[in-house]
């Protein structure tokens, strides 16, 4: 009698969907961004990718093309996938920057980031005092009320944060600033929490945030370009070094207590109330600053 013959059991495989390939774009692309396949490199095969991480062709060829359109790779029949130049990468894109912060280390990605941020935001004050609307203004107070109820050092008064400074991108109303916004929400968020946690007195930011609130509703462009000037200089964290390794007084990434120093010699003068205001609250020191509500240094 003879026996049948059993069929091979093949080892179940992961549906391909949107998570899956997400998940498989994720882990290229990590793999990219840290170097372990660099820029002219060829990459492995759809088949060899489904081994690694056990998916099927499907999944992994929509994950391809998710990274093509990143600018990440590029691909063609019967050659396989390249990596694209580093100058063709979209580093805005909301991916491509998580996976290159996951690449760096945290000082140098934070570096760079607060450089965008200072070319960025002053502008886009200028145009938010000129443009925002009665609605846009309230999402601003909103976000400055919501930071100063806020526990500091709390994920309360990061999140609040982050809404202020996207919220004052919006306020600009220029369709192109829009995206900055959106892509780098999430690095904004691990920066902001990462300066809150480090800073020596973090709630003292407060009132340059107020400053800036002002500006955009007495419709002042100049006003509101200094304000976030203001902020950028003194929102920085203590005891860090330049790209270069050396401390320096241009280093954007700072104390509260230096800014306060440095303010005193490179901020234009402000109205009379103000320069009064900081005279009452430190004798001693008769120069008008930008930094209002920061200790007069010793």
């Amino acid at each position: 009698m003879s026996q049948r013959r059993m069929k091979p059991v093949r080892a179940p495989q992961r549906k391909p969907g949107s998570r899956v390939h997400s998940e498989l774009a994720a882990g290229i692309g990590r793999r990219i961004l840290d170097g372990t396949y660099p820029p002219g490199s060829l990459l492995p095969n759809e088949a060899e990718w489904g081994q690694i991480f056990g998916a099927s062709r499907t999944a992994v060829r929509e994950a391809i093309k998710t990274l093509n359109g990143k600018g990440l790779l590029v691909s063609r029949p019967k050659i396989g996938s390249r990596v694209e130049p580093r100058e063709r990468w979209n580093l805005l894109d909301r991916d491509v920057m998580a996976w290159h912060r996951a690449a760096l280390d945290e000082r140098t990605f934070l570096l760079s980031l607060q450089e965008i941020r200072r070319i960025l935001e002053p502008g886009a004050a200028v145009l938010a005092a000129e443009r925002a609307s009665p609605e846009q203004l309230a999402v601003l107070e909103e976000a400055l009320a919501d930071m100063q109820s806020a526990a500091v050092e709390s994920e309360a008064m990061v999140a609040a944060d982050v809404r202020f400074h996207l919220a004052l991108l919006a306020a600009a109303n220029n369709e192109f600033l829009v995206p900055f916004g959106i892509v780098i929400e999430q690095a904004l968020a691990s920066m902001f929490a990462y300066t809150t946690s480090h800073a020596v007195h973090p709630e003292q930011l407060l009132p340059l945030h107020a400053e800036v609130v002002k500006a955009v509703a007495a419709r002042s462009p100049e006003a509101a370009r200094r304000a976030v000037t203001a902020l950028k200089r003194c929102g920085r964290l203590p005891n860090d070094l330049t790209r270069s390794g050396v401390r320096s007084s241009s280093d954007p990434l700072r104390s509260a207590a230096s800014c306060a120093h440095s303010s005193r010699q490179t901020s234009p003068a402000l109205p009379w109330h103000h320069r009064s205001t900081h005279r009452r609250s430190c004798p001693a020191d008769p120069s008008p600053v930008n930094c209002r509500g920061f200790p007069c240094p010793r």
